[in-house]
């Protein structure tokens, strides 16, 4: 061999030692380069969580993309590895679709996120006087407190206003199994769901919504949530449970946790990010508290994210160490 090749081949491999000896430590480092395809939907909590998760895993050297996604539909995708996590699948909503899909072996819950879910027919307190009996979902019975409800729109029936349709959540199918006097309407977007509750409450107009926590709505406003019969499986799984015997879903929503759930491409391709994610963890007042930074204060989410980043670094850490 002449003696240039052979200095340029040793110059080569004590290049390539260096940069492996000074190349950066971690599951990523070994891992596929192909972005994780983490899915956003339309509420402010869930942007934050996932890019709270995905700024972390980016620290970690692992590339992230960030994928609009519908809340139920993108189970399709978790399926067929098209789409790789969902960082808030909530049992009051989404237990059904999770459980459909982990059954098929493509899709896996990752676990609790730490905060736990509350959904269901919200009203303010002002409205208590008008409809004796409430929270007690049967005093919606009443044509009188129905009206008190009630809009141009929708009288002499209530008004519920329900949160936009691709969140599921069967409200329709809830006010007709329990023979309700009020019309279901639902909001276009997140945001539209809560602006109403902000004008209703100012002029202490009649309200009755989807409201949710974690969230600052609860908080900052004064009411309640409606005391429907407990939810359990057979109220959505069989007619023949409950008051109605002729319809399921006549019964409240689960509550419970708010789960992680990835395609199992995820722990063929990337298993130090899995177990990041896996490790994540939030509560309900951190996430009420950043939402309302956002919804209320006017904040950028991604200002939001990097201040909760830069203030946690000793807890993020050990997720992806």
């Amino acid at each position: 061999m002449h003696r240039s090749t052979k200095s340029r081949i040793q110059a080569g491999a004590l290049a390539l030692a260096i940069g492996l000896a000074l190349a950066p430590v971690g599951a990523a480092a070994q891992e596929s380069t192909d972005p994780i395809k983490l899915t956003l939907h339309d509420w402010t909590g869930q942007f934050i969580t996932t890019k709270i998760m995905g700024e972390v895993l980016k620290k970690a050297g692992y590339n992230i993309e960030y994928v609009q996604a519908d809340y139920i539909a993108q189970f399709a995708g978790l399926k067929t590895g098209d789409l790789h996590v969902a960082m808030e699948i909530w049992e009051t909503t989404g237990r059904d679709a999770m459980d459909e899909a982990t059954a098929t072996g493509t899709v896996e819950n990752l676990g609790e996120t730490g905060m736990q879910a509350i959904e269901e027919w919200w009203y303010p307190s002002y409205m208590a006087e008008k409809c004796p009996g409430l929270p007690n979902w049967e005093a919606l019975l009443d044509e009188a407190c129905a009206e008190a409800f009630s809009t141009a729109e929708t009288a002499p029936n209530g008004r519920y206003l329900g949160g936009p349709v691709t969140w599921g959540g069967y409200d329709d199918e809830r006010a007709e199994a329990l023979n309700l006097p009020f019309e279901v309407v639902h909001a276009g977007t997140d945001a539209a769901l809560f602006a109403e509750l902000e004008s209703a409450y100012q002029r202490q107009a009649p309200i009755m919504l989807w409201v949710y926590a974690p969230h600052w709505a609860p908080v900052k406003y004064e009411g309640e949530w409606v005391e429907f019969p407990a939810y359990t499986a057979e109220c959505y799984a069989d007619p023949a449970w409950g008051s109605n015997a002729d319809a399921a879903y006549d019964c409240g929503k689960p509550r419970g946790p708010i789960w992680k759930v990835a395609s199992t491409m995820v722990q063929e391709k990337w298993p130090g990010a899995r177990e990041a994610i896996k490790a994540f963890n939030i509560t309900n007042d951190e996430m009420g508290d950043m939402v309302a930074d956002v919804d209320l204060n006017g904040r950028e989410v991604d200002d939001v994210v990097a201040e909760w980043i830069s203030n946690n670094e000793a807890r993020w850490s050990t997720w992806i160490n």
